[in-house]
């Protein structure tokens, strides 16, 4: 098992991936033929079965991209994600040091962590890969991202990431606004802007990659220059957006309202 992007990460590259929220492998074809490092199967909000999850994943392997799961608050869905075959998982709402142990407890295998152990499964080319060399392989290749995105989360970034096997620290800007108070004003605030670019610094300071989400390219840009390793745009914003302005061009006495 490689994984790219965390080999891309620890060489201080810069990725680019997509949220994907709905079941379609086509798209994740896309996204690899257009060149992007990563999808990141977005299970938290998305709505995917057990076999569609296996089916994106595979898609992603046949065309050279990474993929991140971002998994649900079912208890389980990090044994099932990478079960699957997800390079990384990404996991939402970790606001304690201790949130963050317990997510490597579920992610990793004996010494490690205490995921459970199947070698039936595709990452272990179901049955071909056995003992201590793939579980050894899974432990050093699977990477772990962390989802800040609460004041609580915020105050304890330093001791989260100070975990032993956390290996990126993702800034969720949406919920993080939100649970500052500024629903209204978002992400843009100047306070919620104040605490990301401290996250930013903590970062460098630490050598802790960050990732944050970007709705377009230009947003993308500007987060890679602010300090981002890791940027995720969200597919579905792109796709409306085309969407909207395919049918304001076509109607021009008839504005998309």
């Amino acid at each position: 098992m490689k994984n790219s992007v965390k080999d891309k990460l620890k060489r201080g590259e810069q990725v680019l991936g997509a949220f994907l929220g709905i079941y379609s492998p086509p798209l994740v074809e896309m996204l690899g033929y257009a060149g992007f490092d990563y999808v990141l199967i977005d299970d938290e909000h998305g709505a995917f079965s057990s076999s569609e999850l296996e089916n994106m994943i595979r898609t992603a392997d046949s065309v050279g991209l990474a993929s991140i799961v971002r998994v649900s608050y079912d208890p389980s869905s990090i044994q099932k994600a990478l079960d699957r075959g997800a390079n990384a998982i990404q996991v939402p709402m970790v606001n304690t040091k201790e949130d963050a142990l317990e997510v490597v407890k579920r992610a990793k295998f004996s010494p490690h962590g205490n995921r459970g152990v199947s070698y039936s499964i595709r990452p272990a080319r179901y049955g071909k890969d056995s003992g201590k060399s793939y579980l050894d392989e899974c432990n050093e290749n699977i990477m772990i991202i962390v989802h800040i995105e609460t004041p609580e989360a915020v105050n304890n970034f330093e001791e989260i990431v100070s975990v032993d096997g956390i290996d990126l620290a993702f800034i969720g800007s949406t919920d993080l606004s939100v649970s500052m108070g500024y629903q209204l004003e978002g992400a843009n605030h100047p306070e919620v802007q104040k605490v990301i670019n401290d996250l930013y610094k903590k970062g460098e300071i630490l050598n802790v990659p960050i990732g944050t989400v970007a709705g377009n390219g230009g947003t993308a840009v500007n987060a890679f220059e602010k300090g981002a390793q890791l940027v995720c745009i969200v597919l579905n914003n792109v796709i409306t957006s085309a969407l909207n302005e395919v049918v304001s061009a076509s109607r021009p006495f008839q504005p998309y309202k």
